[in-house]
């Protein structure tokens, strides 16, 4: 159960983020809001899935989806350069992400 938390909170983590965009530097009550409710959601389910996974693992693996997310939700949404070289940097963190599942010594998968 404790890598579920910990990608439900990544994911989450995602959408504070992007919603950031959204607040125009807390301009917006509502995309405010949701950033702020999306965050303490995304930092209750790391602090829960820490009870079984590495912290080093945990935010590691949580930083990494929030990061992969992001960017690819900004190439979607935003816009942002989709050049070879940053897809290849993204794989990259998705197979560090992947490693640190695999090799974590948890056996909560």
């Amino acid at each position: 159960m404790a890598w579920i938390y910990l990608i439900i909170g990544g994911l989450f983590e995602c959408g504070w983020a992007i919603g950031l965009k959204y607040t125009e530097g807390f301009t917006r009550l509502w995309p405010t809001v949701f950033s702020v409710v999306a965050m303490l959601i995304s930092l209750g389910l790391l602090g829960l899935s820490m009870r079984e996974i590495p912290v080093g693992t945990a935010y590691a693996v949580w930083t990494g989806i929030g990061a992969v997310g992001v960017a690819l939700l900004g190439m979607l949404l935003f816009g942002d350069s989709r050049d070879v070289a940053r897809l290849v940097c993204l794989g990259l963190i998705v197979s560090g992400v992947v490693g640190l599942q695999i090799f974590s010594g948890t056996a909560d998968a």
